[in-house]
């Protein structure tokens, strides 16, 4: 609940619901600690729509909604090695800066190996032109 959007630029973590065609279909979480530090998380969880693209299509535009709704210029992704199909995903749009050991990583994943990358405020305009290069309107 307290993830829902209240329109406070301050909101620590806010949801989003990803629909299509007016059908509920996942959603996705951020999560907001400090400018450069913020994570987001997502979820398709209609189970018919999982491993069709659709967080690939949709991924510029998850990105460029959490930019132009929170002051913020960092966004992490945090991906734990093996999550291949994450991964693939992540790989079409924003490289690995590193790969490391956590702790305590963002949301509910248990301590283990992660892939950091990174997307900055003035990555938004390339992720979008890649997308209508690729059709992905």
């Amino acid at each position: 609940m307290q993830a829902i959007r209240t329109g406070n630029v301050d909101q620590s973590s806010v949801a989003f619901a990803i629909t299509i065609n007016g059908d509920y279909a996942g959603y996705t979480l951020l999560n907001r600690y400090a400018p450069d530090m913020n994570y987001s998380h997502w979820h398709i969880t209609n189970p018919e729509l999982r491993g069709l693209g659709l967080s690939t299509a949709l991924y510029p535009y998850r990105i460029k909604t959490y930019f132009d709704v929170v002051p913020m210029d960092r966004l992490i992704h945090q991906t734990r090695t093996r999550n291949v199909a994450v991964n693939k995903m992540l790989d079409h749009w924003v490289p690995v800066a590193e790969t490391c050991y956590i702790e305590r990583p963002d949301g509910a994943a248990l301590p283990g190996d992660f892939h950091l990358r990174n997307v900055l405020r003035s990555d938004i305009p390339g992720l979008l032109e890649k997308a209508r290069s690729a059709g992905n309107r």
